[in-house]
């Protein structure tokens, strides 16, 4: 019996999917992420500091602030902020990233995208985008990010993110 009811279940389920699939917007975005690591200005707070030591290893947190900007140039358009927790949680100093891309230009203004995954060292850094508000509420996809520029005060990554949201008209 438990068969007969879960095939039709199973059925609407896949069919409301592929109309969410079918309904939903897509949207490359790109832009760069600008970090800076110390000074007056610093976009990055070590929170809580690793055992018996002062540098950012296994077990620390930070919380950062930084500048989403159109281009790698530090005078390019603001666009938005990257707000979010960094942790280190291996021993092999990989990271842990939960981010609020949030949006403050043209049709994305107020707008957010929810990022979260893991960055290892020396590797290509990919995450998931888990959600969003505004105009990608119901978002789902994933980020690219690269260093473009690497400083002793600063880093700058590129990033292009892909995202799937169903656009809902907001009163």
């Amino acid at each position: 019996m438990a068969s007969s009811f879960s095939q039709p279940v199973i059925f609407s389920v896949l069919i409301l999917l592929s109309l969410h699939q079918a309904c939903a917007k897509k949207a490359h975005l790109h832009f760069y992420f600008h970090e800076i690591l110390s000074g007056p200005d610093a976009t990055v707070m070590t929170v809580v500091k690793a055992p018996n030591t002062d540098s950012f290893t296994f077990g620390a947190i930070a919380v950062i602030d930084d500048m989403l900007r159109e281009g790698q140039d530090e005078n390019s358009t603001l666009i938005g902020r990257a707000q979010g927790i960094v942790g280190v949680v291996g021993r092999d100093e990989s990271l842990e990233t939960v981010l609020n891309f949030i949006f403050t230009e043209e049709k994305y203004n107020g707008s957010t995208l929810a990022v979260y995954g893991r960055i290892m060292r020396d590797a290509a850094i990919e995450r998931a985008v888990i959600g969003g508000t505004g105009m990608f509420r119901l978002a789902k996809g994933y980020s690219l990010a690269k260093p473009v520029l690497t400083y002793a005060t600063k880093l700058v990554y590129e990033f292009d993110v892909y995202v799937w949201y169903k656009e809902i008209k907001q009163d």
